[in-house]
């Protein structure tokens, strides 16, 4: 006789993804149990705390959706909402759907691990508490495992260290400190302004310069909030017909940038520039079709670049080469204006890398830097580096890391063959994070709900992708990435941040196909599925 599980789900993460999904789960009758390594929930929002930190979506597409009431009763007070903003707005939609009660905080998973006899997941943690459940849902998120380069001598190092990723609840003093800040991605180019405006010197090692676009960001005043809740529903559909699910603020330019004359791009650079944010992605239809066609679009920004930056050799320093929007495109808060401070120094490390950390600080190409604290703005081992740490084995004592060996493969970026029940919300093979990952996730929990629904309505206890959809859809994923410009960038889209790490391209490109692709599979009843 098989065992009888301890609850329908297990949910991992207590983000935005993690709570949804608890909502949902208990909406339909269905038990869960929430695991979470935090001691509250936010999850990315939890965690990155660094100074500047605030989202690159507008506020009002950044928000869940599912609950009018939800969208009404909230109020935004900027256009790009920051950490403490977003955390707080978390911490509202537990109260409201009182979703704490089913999560085990200060917990991490150990180990997951199918029992093919009784298909079950039992799930363990730090804490050794094991839950033994019929569905494991990972809500992990795909910017929530910290990347520390290991560098020589970290131990070595005498003074305060940092990651943007894990940083200090209480927040951190840098006044009067020499400070250190490693990587020059997104964390990295929000934090470097206010740590600047604190620090007695800020000396940025840059290995890979980035294209950032000023966010413009601004207090969203009562008559435009109100205007979009009086049509939220209207203006939630256009940002699902986006191909990054959010755009409803700004028009997309179907125009060539071949069309156009020098005055004419110059211009409209300009004013998509001034606009902000992702939006200057937008400035023509064919950015990201061709390196010709973008590289207009980079010389734009060089250009700005050497406009705003005082010295010269600096500047230049920062101009980004190669193509702009084939890593995830940047926006701040001064971020240029901020190497013309006379306490702030820029270390180029691309010819001549970090050679170790010494006990008084940084040595590279035989100098060595003294800090008393060092910032790593050194990203994460995204989209799949949360999944792997947990652990998972599959069915037959298959273990993810090894079916995972070279790049993720995966049905729909939810579902991975050869690991029954299990689901990985906004995983790799889904548009994650090239879209607004806040629409991803309702689309994601809504999809995997109504899918156990309806394999329990037919009497089944296991759900799984069948070889040959999983095989498919990876050529899928394959095949449209291959018809753009990201795959020519080293990118964490391709995991090029971490040492080791198999180069493939991880999201799904296409927001609003992928959406389709899902409703033909549900219209299908799951036919590329196997159960029993």
């Amino acid at each position: 006789m098989k065992s009888e599980p301890d609850v329908d789900a297990v949910v991992v993460g207590a983000g935005f993804g993690g709570m949804y999904m608890m909502h949902l789960l208990q909406q339909h009758g269905l038990t869960a149990q929430g695991i979470e390594r935090g001691s509250d929930v936010g999850g990315t929002w939890y965690w990155n705390r660094y100074p500047g930190c605030q989202c690159d979506v507008e506020s009002m597409e950044y928000s869940y959706q599912f609950s009018d009431e939800l969208q009404q009763k909230w109020d935004w007070s900027k256009r790009y909402a920051g950490q403490p903003e977003i955390l707080r707005y978390a911490n509202h939609v537990a109260d409201e759907f009182n979703l704490r009660d089913n999560f085990l905080f200060d917990a991490c998973v150990n180990a997951a691990n199918y029992d093919d006899a009784n298909e079950l997941w039992s799930v363990s943690t730090d804490t050794g508490t094991t839950v033994n459940a019929r569905y494991l849902i990972m809500a992990t998120g795909c910017l929530s495992a910290t990347n520390t380069p290991d560098f020589p001598g970290m131990a070595d190092f005498a003074g305060d260290t940092y990651h943007t990723g894990n940083w200090p609840h209480d927040g951190v003093d840098f006044s009067g400190k020499k400070v250190a800040v490693i990587g020059t991605g997104s964390s990295g180019i929000q934090a470097i302004p206010p740590i600047a405006q604190q620090a007695g010197e800020l000396t940025v090692f840059q290995r890979t310069a980035a294209y950032t676009v000023p966010a413009q960001n601004k207090p969203l005043d009562d008559k435009t909030q109100n205007e979009i809740k009086a049509n939220y529903a209207e203006f939630r559909a256009m940002g699902r017909m986006s191909p990054v699910a959010f755009g409803a603020t700004f028009s997309f330019n179907p125009m060539s940038v071949f069309d156009a004359t020098p005055e004419e791009r110059k211009a409209n650079f300009e004013e998509f520039w001034n606009f902000g944010g992702f939006s200057f992605l937008a400035s023509y239809g064919d950015l990201s079709a061709t390196v010709e066609g973008n590289e207009f679009a980079c010389e734009f920004v060089r250009d700005k670049i050497r406009e705003i930056v005082k010295d010269p050799e600096t500047a230049e320093l920062l101009c980004p080469q190669g193509v702009i929007g084939c890593k995830r495109l940047c926006s701040d808060n001064g971020y240029y204006e901020t190497f013309n401070q006379p306490n702030v120094h820029l270390v180029d490390v691309s010819t001549h890398p970090i050679d170790r950390l010494t006990v008084n600080g940084i040595e590279t190409n035989g100098v060595e830097y003294e800090f008393d604290a060092i910032v790593f703005a050194t990203g994460y081992d995204a989209l799949t580096g949360s999944l792997l740490r947990c652990n998972i084995t599959g069915a037959n004592g298959l273990k993810l890391e090894d079916k995972w060996s070279a790049g993720p493969t995966n049905f729909l970026g939810l579902m991975t063959t050869g690991f029954p029940n299990m689901f990985t919300m906004t995983g790799p093979g889904s548009p994650s994070a090239l879209a607004n990952l806040i629409t991803g996730i309702e689309q994601h929990a809504e999809f995997i709900t109504q899918l156990i629904q309806w394999s329990q309505s037919q009497g089944y206890q296991c759900i799984e992708a069948e070889q040959g959809a999983e095989d498919s859809w990876v050529e899928t994923v394959n095949t449209r990435a291959a018809k753009t410009l990201y795959p020519t960038c080293n990118s964490w889209y391709l995991g090029a941040n971490v040492p080791g790490k198999p180069r493939v391209f991880m999201p799904y490109v296409g927001f609003p196909e992928y959406s389709e692709k899902l409703k033909t599979v549900v219209a299908e009843d799951y036919a590329e599925m196997r159960f029993g």
